[in-house]
């Protein structure tokens, strides 16, 4: 699978541009830095789409009654 397939471009998107980052130049501790900081948006991602979940499910059972 290509990265166009996973992130389809979108003009500075920078998903697109962290995963064509060449990874050669950078140390292993600036690495595992790096896994840390995509650990701690992940669980920022997951809140939020715990939180949209729990919005959307609150306004169908509202406009369902």
């Amino acid at each position: 699978m290509d990265l166009e397939e996973l992130f389809p471009s979108k003009p500075g998107d920078p998903l697109v541009e962290l995963a064509k980052q060449d990874l050669d130049p950078i140390s292993i501790e600036e690495l595992h830095a790096r896994i840390e900081a995509l650990k701690a948006e992940i669980a920022r991602v997951e809140a939020h789409i715990d939180r949209a979940t729990k919005h959307r499910s609150a306004a169908e059972e509202l406009f369902k009654k």
